[in-house]
């Protein structure tokens, strides 16, 4: 397998993610792995693992999300080695949220891990939060 082919498999983890700004999880299912370790924190709450749990959050994830589209993909980093890659970056996108009637930018910052499973990329871990700018140091705080 080449660089090419994480990149295809980013590039398909993108389709995905346009499908799920319009209210469908569906595509992730051929992007994660099916392996009781893959793992998913989303905004909406705390870390899941395992593919049941992980296609059931991503699920409800998806339902908060209305005629979403894409704006773009900044790339802040990308480590590779021969079964296990990261890529770091800033998902972009508007969509009606929740009860909302008007599309709002969305902006998360993103980790994926992949492994190679089958010869394929399949993403094990992704992060995804709302914290693209600097925080004040209270932010930390557990109320």
């Amino acid at each position: 397998m080449t660089a090419d082919d994480l990149e295809a498999a980013v590039e398909q983890c993108h389709r995905a993610l346009a499908t799920l700004v319009t209210g469908n999880a569906e595509p992730w299912r051929e992007r994660l792995s099916h392996g009781d370790d893959v793992t998913l924190g989303n905004p909406f709450g705390p870390f899941v693992r395992g593919f049941p749990a992980v296609m059931e959050t991503a699920t409800g994830a998806a339902q908060r999300y209305r005629e979403g589209v894409i704006v773009g993909y900044d790339r802040v980093a990308k480590h590779e080695s021969a079964d296990l890659a990261c890529v770091v970056e800033v998902e972009r996108f508007e969509a009606k949220v929740g009860g909302g009637e008007q599309r709002v930018p969305v902006a998360l910052r993103v980790t994926s891990l992949f492994r190679r499973e089958d010869g394929e990329w399949k993403v094990v871990h992704r992060h995804a939060d709302p914290i693209t700018t600097s925080q004040p140091t209270e932010s930390v705080i557990q109320r």
